[in-house]
This record gives structure tokens, sequence and C-alpha cells, in this order.
């Protein structure tokens, strides 16, 4: 099988290039060049997008002889991913641009090309498994798992992948525990053993997710609004600089509240306003999502489920609905109540290890409690004192 194995230039996408190697495949190490600025270097970085991570890629490939590509995905990573991120935050939504460039870069963009150029496949250092099973008709079904480290575990960023994509992919790490890559690296000589692992936001160098977001969007002053009083208790310099669950960095005037701890319950983009609340009214359990992709058949009626809406979140027991004429909508009742759960988020569901599908989260709700905020679909936000169950 011929095969693009995506090198970042890290330890786990080497080690990933080396078992495609060994399986027998005929492999290319392809690096994907996300941003054109001359300026991209390490210094500040955290993420797997430098200079020096394309040349860490290329002597990886030269040891294990194989040829070695750059790719330029600039164009379409800024308009698919960053433009992206940006008008998600600006609608008072909490993107996770991790599942948003596999869906639309590593999975089809650089799948689309592979395919052209006649590769059969595309492996990533991602930790997941996919496992084959005989499917009814005899054919080959491959499915998506968790992989065996439950602390490297990214099956949750790769929920967006559908069966096609899935025939075509290798995940040749899930089936191993982190030290031990690292040691299989070290053993096999490559130069990256010890780098440390990428953050999850590779082109917000300095981790400041607010001041990168101003730099485009400029600021927007406005008001920090208190749900239950209705009173303004702050002034902030734009609404898209704060997320559902959040606590510090509030700006908040305290002697216009009380002593209890303050969190954003919601952002009113139209508005411009941030709704701030107690803890009482973070914790949500029931969830509409859209944009659903499953990552096999979708599933009908109602059915059990585990749901997962934080990429390094816990998984919570759920009751789900797919909608039988709008498969993209999926109804889902927690059996209990998550806190920090934003519109923009992904919940990625889960039948044992599994992965079922996903889908963006449009609104959430409090079932049965009065005095709730429901977050409704483009960030607008209700407090209500009569909630009906399922918002």
């Amino acid at each position: 099988m011929r095969v693009v194995a995506a090198m970042s230039g890290g330890v786990d996408s080497a080690v990933a290039a080396a078992r495609m190697l060994d399986a027998g495949h005929e492999v290319v190490g392809v690096h994907l060049a996300l941003s054109r600025s001359a300026a991209t270097l390490r210094e500040s970085a955290r993420g797997c997008c430098t200079i020096e991570d394309a040349g860490d890629a290329r002597r990886v490939a030269d040891r294990l002889g194989i040829p070695f590509y750059v790719w330029d995905m600039a164009e379409r990573f800024q308009r698919d991913v960053m433009d992206d991120f940006v008008a998600e935050y600006a609608a008072g939504r909490t993107p996770n641009p991790c599942l948003r460039c596999n869906e639309s870069i590593k999975f089809a963009a650089l799948l689309d090309r592979a395919v052209a150029l006649g590769f059969d496949a595309v492996a990533t250092g991602h930790y997941a498994q996919v496992v084959e099973r005989a499917g009814a008709d005899g054919s080959v079904v491959r499915e998506l798992h968790r992989a065996v480290d439950p602390a490297k575990d990214q099956s949750y960023v790769l929920g967006v992948l559908d069966a096609d994509q899935l025939a075509r992919a290798f995940f040749p790490l899930g089936d191993t525990a982190k030290p031990q890559i690292r040691e299989e690296a070290a053993a096999r000589g490559f130069s990256v053993a010890k780098k440390p692992d990428s953050y999850d936001i590779c082109f917000i160098p300095d981790g400041d997710t607010r001041g990168w977001l101003t730099s485009r969007l400029g600021e927007q002053p406005g008001d920090l609004v208190d749900v239950a009083s209705g009173e303004v208790v702050g002034a902030h310099a734009g609404a898209y600089g704060f997320t559902v669950g959040q606590r510090r960095a509030l700006g908040l005037d305290r002697s216009a509240l009380d002593g209890d701890p303050r969190y954003v319950v919601g952002v009113d983009a139209p508005t411009n306003r941030v709704l701030i609340g107690t803890q009482d009214l973070l914790g949500v359990d029931v969830i509409r999502a859209d944009h659903a992709r499953w990552c096999g058949p979708a599933p009908t009626g109602e059915v059990r489920l585990g749901a997962q809406v934080r990429a390094h979140g816990e998984e919570y027991a759920a009751s789900v609905h797919v909608d039988v004429d709008l498969a993209e909508v999926v109804h889902v009742r927690l059996d209990e109540r998550v806190r920090g759960v934003a519109p923009g988020q992904s919940v990625v569901l889960y039948d044992g290890t599994r992965v079922v599908g996903s889908a963006t989260i449009a609104s959430t709700d409090q079932s049965g409690r009065e005095h709730s905020v429901a977050v409704r679909p483009g960030g607008t936000v209700e407090h209500s004192s009569t909630l009906v169950p399922g918002g």
C-alpha cells in the first residue's frame, strides 16, 4: 500500500512513519506548511508548524530512507481553521481548531491530494485505533476507537471523520502508551525522541487567545451583566474574549456583587454582553447539536451512548436522539449536569470505546429547573424562571 505519512516534526509522527514502513508499506513523508511567514520560528512557539519542525521531520525521513516533501496548505489553513476560529469567537461560540484542522486539512485537503497522486492512505501520529470487523454483507468495516493510553487518547479530535475517510486512515500509535513511543524513538536514533509535546492551538504561539483575537477583531467595549439582578457589574473590551465557565480575569466590580464566586454563564454576541452568574447556573444536562458527522451509519431513534464535550474531558452517560428527517441534528440528554459546556464546542459520542460520531453544540439548557440560563443558537442567552425541560 502506498501511504503518505503526515510528519509534523514531532516524536509521534516520526514513530508512526517508521511503523508504517516496518509494516511493509511504501511510505512518503509529507510536512504541512501551515504558514508562509518567514518569522515562523520555534522561539516562543508552542505548536508544530515552525521552520525548525519541518527540518526535524526531514531529518527523520532521511534516517528512515523515505522521500520527503513539504506541501503548502497555508491558504487553506488560514481560511478553514484560523478565519473560522475568529468568526466562531466573534459569534459568541467556543470552537476547537484541532477538530476543524482534522476535518478540513489533514483528512480532507491532505487526503484528497494524496489520493489524487495515487496514494492509498494517510497515516498520522494521533493516539487512536482503527479496528476492522466483518460487516453483515461480508465486507470489512473500519471503526474508530479510543487509544489504549487514556492520558493521550485523541479520538475526540478525530470524531469528525466519516466512514470514507476512516477507510483511508491509519493511526499506528493507538495500541501503545506515550512513554514507550519515546523509548522506541530513541532506540531508532531519532533526534526528536525527547522533543516536548506540542500544544493544541499551534497558531497562537504565546498561548494568549484573547490577545490574538483582539489583534484581529479590535477592541469592542461592552458590559458584564449579572443574570440574577440584570445589573451591569463590569466592562469588557470584547465579548469574544470570554467563554462559558470562565472565572479568572473577568474584570468585575465586586462592590456590586455578594461574596459568591462568579463565572461566565453565557456570551450574548448580538448585544456584545457577557453574562455572569453563580456556579449553580453552569451545569447543563440538555444539549442540542448540529452539523453531525458519523463514523458509520447514523443512530436511529433514541440510544444510550457516552458523550464527551472537551478534548481531554470526561465521558458522560447520555440518551441521544437523532432527528429522523434531519440526521445532522442531535439531541443529547446527559444523566448528570456538566459544567462549562459552551456552544461551538463539539460533543463526541461513544459506544464503549467506539466513536459513533460528533456534532457541534448549538445550544445548552437545564432540564426542569427554575431560574436557569439557556444558551441558544447564535449565542443569545435567556434567563428564564420557567424553563421547559429540553428547552
